[in-house]
Formats: structure tokens, C-alpha cells, sequence
């Protein structure tokens, strides 16, 4: 490999010169990384993330086979700036509007093999606490099926893997803010009797961004249709922001 061309080892050293072997003390308890939680076995360096998204901007040329090698990192920080670093080039691509029909297919090629590397990253395991599902999932995955066929999302959202689930709900925050609530509402329905902590709250968080970015209206209508099947973190998430009166009476239908 040329010396020009970033490695991941590159990004690695970047990390380890930011990192606070306290701050990765706080971080293993806070991603609940213990025995038997959600985050079992993962390890930390210590980075905020400010200083990981710093680290991502300065490296966001790298090639995808390197980005790989970040995912398939055993620590935290790694993965999470190998997605950040997906993320800033699957947006440079968009961003370039190529006149020329070959170089338009180029573009979206490119696109193609990022998201079919995010996806497979997701598949065996990668994307795995709900930071770097957040960080990713609308921005690559959502942002590429804005104009394009979903059904990939419904077999996500049916998944064992709980990781694999809220990938597809975060996915359809790109819809939302380009005003589309219709695949957020098919998951959530999907998904109503999913108690997984980290799904109530997901599936609360995009109902509550649906009344916020599109329409109070359609909000209201899913929980008059669906509040008495909702779980309770996920009824709190979605009406944070309605009146204490109408919070009272979709709570009161459980």
C-alpha cells in the first residue's frame, strides 16, 4: 500500500494518543458492558466521542478494506470511527451530482458497496451497542433506500439480533426527515411487542420524531390505534413532548 494511502493502523494510533484510561472505565459501565448485558466483553480506550468524530474527519479518506479492519476491531472507539469514517464518505459521494451517466453510475456503485459493507458489518455482529447503531444506520443504510425499495428493513426488524432490529428502525430516520412516516409506523406496528429495552426506546424515539418533523396528527393517530399495545418506555419516549393531559390518557389505556 502506498504510504499516501491512510491505514487503520493510522487511526488507531490517533485514537490511543486522545484516549483517558479513566474515561474507558466510565464508558465499559455506561455501555453496560458487564456479565450478561448488553454490551458484554466490549473494550473501551477512553475516547469521547467529540475527539473520535475529530479523528474520523482527519481520516476520512480511507479505504473501505481498511474501514473493515476498524469494524472487525474488538474495541469500541475503532468500530465506532470506522462508521463515522463510512458515514463522511457515503455523504461525499452523494454529494457529487455527475452529469455524465457513467460517472452517475460510478457514484451510486460506490454508494452500493458501502452500504453492502455496513450491511455485512451488521450481519456478523459489528454494529453492536446502540451508539454506533444511532451513528450509522440513517445516515448510510436510510440514506440509501430513500428512493428505493424497503423491504430489507422488515427483515431486519425481524431479526434475532437485537442490534439488527434497532438497525432498522434508526434506518428509517432519514425518512422521517424527508417527511415520511409510513416505514417508521410499519416497524413500530411490527415491533410493538418487542420489550427489549433498547427497542422500546427506539421505537418511542421515531414516533416521538414523527409528531415532531412531519406531523403531531399522525403521532396522535398511531397511539390512539396502538397505545394500549405500546410498552411503557416506548409510550414515554413517543409523548414527551404532547401535554401532561393527553400523556395521562394514553397511559391510562394500558
Amino acid at each position: 500500500m502506498s504510504p499516501s494511502v491512510s491505514t487503520a493502523e493510522q487511526v488507531r494510533a490517533a485514537l490511543a494518543e486522545v484516549a483517558d484510561p479513566a474515561d474507558a472505565v466510565h464508558l465499559q459501565r455506561f455501555f453496560k458492558t458487564g456479565p450478561g448485558e448488553y454490551g458484554e466483553g466490549d473494550v473501551f480506550l477512553g475516547v469521547r466521542v467529540p475527539a473520535t468524530r475529530a479523528v474520523a474527519k482527519r481520516f476520512a479518506d480511507l479505504p473501505l478494506d481498511e474501514i473493515d479492519a476498524l469494524l472487525d476491531s474488538a474495541v469500541h472507539e475503532e468500530r465506532l470511527a470506522g462508521l463515522l469514517i463510512l458515514n463522511l464518505r457515503y455523504a461525499r459521494a452523494g454529494k457529487a451530482r455527475p452529469s455524465d451517466p457513467d460517472a452517475q453510475r460510478e457514484m451510486a456503485d460506490a454508494q452500493r458497496e458501502m452500504v453492502e459493507r455496513y450491511l455485512a458489518a451488521v450481519r456478523r455482529g459489528r454494529v453492536n451497542n446502540w451508539d454506533l447503531v444511532d451513528s450509522s444506520a440513517e445516515y448510510v443504510l436510510g440514506a440509501w433506500l430513500l428512493d428505493k425499495p424497503r423491504d430489507l428493513l422488515a427483515e431486519l426488524a425481524a431479526a434475532d439480533s437485537l442490534w439488527e432490529r434497532r438497525v432498522a428502525l434508526l434506518s428509517t430516520f432519514a425518512f422521517i426527515k424527508a417527511g415520511d412516516a409510513s416505514t417508521t409506523f410499519a416497524l413500530c406496528e411490527r415491533l410493538l411487542d418487542d420489550r427489549r429495552d433498547l427497542i422500546q426506546k427506539a421505537v418511542g424515539w421515531m414516533l416521538r420524531e414523527v409528531g415532531k418533523r412531519i406531523d403531531p396528527a399522525l403521532l396522535t393517530g398511531f397511539l390512539d390505534r396502538h397505545a394500549a399495545r405500546l410498552g411503557r418506555t416506548a409510550l414515554s419516549y413517543a409523548t414527551e413532548h404532547l401535554d401532561a393531559e393527553r400523556r395521562a390518557a394514553y397511559r391510562a389505556m394500558r
